[in-house]
């Protein structure tokens, strides 16, 4: 592709997410700060236009770009990312089109076989972004450059893993910049953990490989984090800056490190914020009760959990088992309630078996798994997914997927059908070992456990409404009548509104 080098600005996207509207969009911001100096920059947030079109199509008509960049997570963000790419290609010719985020680097060869689509960013994008920028604008070979995918005469290339960079040496984000383009007020939205929540990334990868997760086939088990003093630093910027007074780590595993946890909580308590985590359970149950004892004193109120299933034998299938189990993981619901923080336990029901009565018991098992957790700690969070296949290579859980006939989609448009968006949102599997009538049982007990235990983070529901609505549910749940819920769904839809935060977030 000829670049002419006197455009040298670049249009950095976030595509809309429903859950996103009110969260600082950091992986653009990650971008823009790496941008700094090298390369002019906008950014063009979806969740924040009307129209993010008509705003991307004025930047264009400009003839000053050279570059549009997208994060693309799955599901809703590809709602944008695809057309708008695919526009781009149509009626601009001429401008490079970079993808990031872990749908373009599990998926690179459908989103590069697109045709619109020149480059996939597969992990970290600090050094490798404005060095591939700086290789096109000269007409250097980006094959050198490392965490890149991209097509050359038919094949694809996939240049070599990145050493993580030392976090700490990061340039801080442009905050000041994105207030320019969108008021930072509109990032800090009242939540359950505070009135100016603001989220924050502190780390990347996970030094595990559960067998379910999107970033395994990216980070490979490595991880890497900002030290407590500089999350400190940077926090202590949002509030005195911008009066964000309550954070969200959207960490893929923010608790890695029990002396990193440890020091930044004691640096932050005396600002009296109230902050939530990713984490494994394994992981925290290792950590003192003097930390777990400071951590809710710093303003932990509520830490995310993958607790995936009370079955040993799946949890090994997962690439979870042999630290965690499904007894430890009752015995840490009652811990978490000893210090008065709220455990918000993931669940992944639906992995594939080797018949379809072993799915069955499967599911039925941890449906009952679910409910006796709830017995052990009342407040301990439940959110459901259908299991949905990830591209591990070589786990065994990927190999039973593949031997059960699921492929995923051949083409990138296909991933907006609305069968595959439900795919992503972990609603609608597709899975051949899945029948209609088991995803049914699934989202039916979710549905009568949502109206039973209402979320704590839906914070529009009042007292009463709560206490109505699980009048409603109690028969539902007590005598496990899960079919046909619907005059549960009815309340929720049109009386309560409720809110899911597997999809919605806070």
């Amino acid at each position: 592709m000829n670049i002419n080098r006197q455009n040298r600005k670049v249009l950095l996207f976030n595509p809309r997410a429903a859950h996103s509207k009110y969260r600082i969009p950091n992986s653009i911001l990650q971008l823009g700060a790496a941008l700094e100096d090298r390369f002019e920059y906008v950014f063009v947030d979806g969740n924040r236009e009307e129209d993010p079109w008509e705003v991307i199509r004025n930047y264009l008509d400009s003839g000053e770009f050279f570059c549009f960049a997208a994060t693309t997570m799955p599901a809703l963000q590809l709602k944008q990312a695809i057309p708008f790419s695919r526009r781009v290609r149509q009626e601009y010719p001429g401008v490079v089109i970079v993808w990031g985020g872990y749908f373009a680097a599990n998926q690179s060869r459908v989103t590069l076989e697109s045709g619109y689509v020149d480059y996939v960013v597969s992990g970290p994008g600090d050094q490798v972004f404005p060095a591939l920028l700086t290789a096109l604008v000269e007409g250097a070979n980006p094959q050198a450059i490392p965490n890149l995918i991209f097509r050359r005469e038919g094949q694809i290339v996939e240049t070599p893993k990145e050493e993580l960079l030392d976090q700490d040496a990061l340039p801080r984000l442009p905050y000041r910049k994105l207030d320019q383009f969108y008021s930072m007020d509109g990032y800090l939205a009242n939540t359950y953990l505070g009135q100016r929540t603001a989220a924050y990334h502190s780390s990347v990868g996970c030094p595990f490989t559960c067998s379910f997760c999107g970033i395994v086939p990216i980070y490979k088990a490595r991880w890497r984090g900002k030290s407590g003093r500089r999350i400190y630093e940077d926090v202590k910027y949002l509030k005195e800056e911008f009066g964000a007074d309550a954070l969200e780590f959207h960490d893929n595993n923010f608790f890695v490190s029990e002396k990193r946890t440890v020091e930044f909580s004691r640096l932050i308590l005396p600002e009296k914020m109230v902050w939530w985590g990713e984490a494994r359970i394994d992981t925290v149950d290792k950590y003192s009760d003097d930390s777990l004892a400071l951590m809710r004193e710093s303003g932990c109120k509520m830490i995310f959990f993958g607790a995936e299933t009370g079955n040993d034998e799946v949890l090994q299938q997962m690439n979870k088992g042999g630290s965690q189990t499904g007894e430890q993981i009752k015995k840490f619901a009652a811990r978490m309630a000893q210090f008065e923080i709220i455990p918000e336990y993931s669940f992944v029901l639906g992995t594939p078996a080797e018949t379809p009565e072993k799915v069955w018991a499967q599911i039925e098992a941890d449906i009952a798994f679910i409910k006796e957790i709830k017995q052990i700690n009342p407040h301990t969070e439940i959110i459901i997914y259908v299991y949905r296949p990830v591209p591990t290579e070589g786990s065994e859980l990927y190999r039973q997927v593949q031997a059960a006939g699921f492929a995923f989609p051949q083409k990138l448009e296909d991933w907006i059908n609305p069968r595959w968006e439900n795919f992503d949102l972990r609603k609608n599997p597709m899975t051949p070992w899945l029948t209609p009538a088991m995803i049914d049982r699934i989202l039916n007990f979710e549905t009568v456990l949502n109206a039973y235990y209402p979320t704590v983070s839906d914070i529009k529901l009042t007292r009463l409404q709560r206490q109505a609505i699980r009048l409603f549910a109690a028969p539902r749940y007590h005598l496990n009548l899960l079919a046909w819920p619907l005059e549960l769904r009815l309340l929720q839809s049109r009386w309560l509104r409720y809110r899911q935060p597997e999809i919605e977030g806070f």
